[in-house]
């Protein structure tokens, strides 16, 4: 088969197509004949060196995320059968024609939607609604701050909390990317600069926000700790603009206020499957009943994966990259 392959660890000319072996699918695990494989930011940072796969996954094939059609499947699966059509997260190995996949963390693709559709969906919307949802309990009236609300996760994020009756702010560096955003069901863009802090505070009548939904990280740290409501949470899911920050002890503490950091890719496998079976019952109605859309900014061949990325880190993109096989 061919794969998109990491020649050495560097800038995106070392992502290469090359012929490989075709995996074959192990107890409890499914082979996808991959149609779309999502672009995500920890693709970039594998092919730089600094975020290996976990064990299990080629270290050499990134891709955390895929939508195609069941073609084989190992001893012991019984959920799934050739020629599903499924779509799902991974701990790597993504970006290739045949991707080996849990059969537990694979999430049905409904009737009638389209692979590339079904492929911008898994790790953006199952990241939001782990993170905002899952974890910080997100509520109808509450309001939820997203930074970078342009990126997959953010526009993610902007449909769920709008879906359970929640209000958003978010927050980008560029207009365009609110007012892309505002269609979605954004209620209010704010731009990032030195004064965000102020507008969010403003325009929450000074209470602030329940929930934050970090998607930049050191830069905004501090911003964050103004405007977290009395016992609100902050989550921190990426990090692209640095990991440091200084933290105000007292501020936290007399708002009662708690903060989290998540990660996806390296859970154990449990917690990956019941992640997809909440997801399955959870969100993916609202793909069906068309309250859910997913956002599509730009698909490449898989042959240009490194246009992609170079597309990605030059922040371009409003919604998800995916590469087409």
């Amino acid at each position: 088969m061919k794969a998109v392959v990491i020649r050495e660890p560097g800038g995106p000319e070392v992502l290469e197509i090359q012929e490989v072996a075709i995996p074959d699918p192990g107890p409890k695990q499914v082979r996808v004949k991959v149609a779309v494989s999502g672009v995500n930011r920890a693709d970039l940072l594998q092919r730089l060196g600094r975020y290996p796969a976990p064990p299990g996954y080629p270290e050499e094939i990134p891709g955390l995320e895929f939508a195609g059609a069941v073609d084989a499947v190992g001893r012991g699966v019984t959920t799934v059968a050739p020629g599903d059509q499924v779509m799902g997260i991974l701990g790597g190995g993504g970006y290739a024609e045949y991707a080996l996949s849990p059969s537990d963390t694979l999430v049905p693709i409904p009737d009638g939607m389209p692979s590339d559709k079904a492929g911008a969906i898994p790790e953006v919307f199952m990241t939001a609604f782990d993170a905002a949802f899952l974890q910080e309990g997100l509520r109808a009236g509450e309001t939820l701050l997203v930074h970078a609300v342009g990126s997959g996760v953010g526009t993610a994020a902007v449909q769920l909390a709008r879906r359970a009756g929640a209000s958003v702010i978010g927050t980008s560096r560029t207009l365009e990317k609110l007012d892309r955003a505002s269609r979605l069901g954004l209620e209010n863009g704010v731009l990032a600069d030195d004064s965000w802090p102020k507008r969010v505070l403003e325009l929450t009548g000074g209470r602030g926000a329940d929930v934050i939904l970090d998607l930049v990280g050191g830069p905004y740290f501090e911003g964050n700790q103004r405007v977290i409501a009395t016992k609100g949470r902050h989550i921190v899911v990426g990090v692209p603009g640095g990991s440091d920050s200084t933290v105000n002890l007292g501020r936290l503490m007399g708002k009662r206020a708690s903060i989290r950091g998540t990660v996806l890719r390296a859970r154990p496998l449990p917690e990956k499957a019941g992640l997809s079976q909440a997801f399955v019952e959870d969100v993916l109605p609202g793909f069906i009943s068309g309250e859910l859309e997913p956002v599509i900014d730009k698909i490449f061949p898989a042959a240009e994966a490194d246009e992609a990325h170079r597309y990605m880190e030059e922040n371009r993109n409003f919604g998800k990259i995916l590469l087409e096989w």
